[in-house]
C-alpha cells in the first residue's frame, strides 16, 4: 500500500517510515527549513519519508490559541513542498468539505484522534482515494479500531494507516501500552506510533497542553523494539517558539542521532 505513495523512497530497505515535521504550517520559510533538512537526513538514513505538517489546527483548547495562517496559503505551502522537494506529505483533516479541499494537495489524509469515530468524515476521506491515517482515539481500546477501518474499507479504500497517540491516564497524562500495536497489526494495516503526542499532557489549567519532550527518545526505542512499522515526530528548529505543541515536539537538531539510534535497535530486531 505504501508503494503507491508518490515521492516515497526507501521501501525495500527494511526500515520504519517516517511522517515528521512541524505541528501546524507556520509559515513557508519554517516548513522549507524543516522539510529540507529531514529529507537529508532520511535519504541519507534511507528511511522512507512523509512531510507532515497540518494546514489548520481545529482542536485547541481557548479560542485565542493559533490555528492557521490561511487554508490555501498553508495548502499551497504543502503542494510547494511536495513538488519541489519531491516528498510525499500528511496533512489533518476536520470536516467533510476538508477531505476533498486537501485531497488536491497533499498524498495522506491524517483523520485526528478525537474525530477517528465520525462516520461521515472517514468516508469522506476514503472516498478521495488517498492514503488515509486514522489516530486511534485516546479513549479507543486498540481493537476496537477494526470497525474504525472497516468504515474506510467499506468505503471503497483499503489504503489505511493506524496510528497509536496514547490513552488518556487520569485527565492530565497519557500513556502507551504497547500491546496495542501488536493487535492493531493484527487487522492488516501498517501501524504508525505517534510519538511526540504520546507524550502530551492534555488539559492544564492554563488551556495550553503540556508535554514531556525528554521522553521522546524512550518511547521511540520501545515501538522500534515492539516492531512498529512506521514513526510520527513533530519537530521544529525551536520548539520554544512553535505556535502549536511546542511544549512535546522534538528539536530539529536532534533528530538526526535519534534516527540513527532507533535503525541500530531496528537491524536488531528483525535479525532476530
Amino acid at each position: 500500500m505504501l508503494d503507491t505513495i508518490i515521492n516515497l523512497k526507501n521501501l525495500n530497505k527494511g526500515n520504519f517510515f517516517l511522517l515528521a515535521g512541524p505541528c501546524v504550517v507556520e509559515s513557508k520559510e519554517i516548513c522549507f527549513e524543516t522539510a529540507k533538512k529531514i529529507k537529508t537526513i532520511t535519504d541519507k538514513l534511507e528511511i522512507p519519508y512523509v512531510f507532515k505538517s497540518s494546514y489548520k489546527k481545529a482542536n485547541r483548547s481557548r479560542i485565542d490559541s493559533f490555528t492557521s495562517i490561511g487554508k490555501k496559503k498553508s495548502l499551497d505551502i504543502l503542494a510547494d513542498i511536495r513538488e519541489q522537494l519531491q516528498i510525499p506529505v500528511i496533512t489533518d483533516i476536520h470536516s467533510v468539505e476538508d477531505a476533498a479541499l486537501a485531497a488536491q494537495y497533499v498524498d495522506i489524509l491524517q483523520i485526528p484522534a478525537f474525530l477517528c469515530r465520525q462516520t461521515d468524515i472517514l468516508v469522506a476521506a476514503a472516498k478521495t482515494g488517498k492514503v488515509i491515517n486514522i489516530k486511534k482515539g485516546q479513549f479507543i481500546a486498540p481493537e476496537a479500531m477494526k470497525f474504525v477501518a472497516k468504515k474506510v474499507s467499506d468505503s471503497g479504500n483499503n489504503k489505511i494507516l493506524l496510528t497509536e497517540r496514547g490513552t488518556m491516564f487520569g485527565y492530565k497524562d497519557l500513556i502507551v501500552d504497547y500491546r496495542g500495536i501488536i493487535e492493531m497489526q493484527k487487522l492488516g494495516f501498517p501501524v504508525v506510533l505517534d510519538i511526540t503526542h504520546s507524550l502530551q499532557q492534555p488539559n492544564l489549567e492554563s488551556g495550553v497542553s503540556g508535554g514531556k519532550p525528554e521522553l521522546i527518545e524512550t518511547i521511540a526505542r520501545a515501538g522500534i523494539a515492539v516492531g512498529v512499522d512506521g514513526i510520527f515526530i513533530e519537530t521544529h528548529p525551536d520548539p520554544a517558539m512553535a505556535k502549536s505543541d511546542g511544549s512535546n515536539m522534538l528539536k530539529l537538531g536532534l533528530l538526526e542521532d535519534l534516527l540513527t539510534k532507533l535503525l541500530r535497535i531496528r537491524k536488531v530486531i528483525i535479525s532476530l
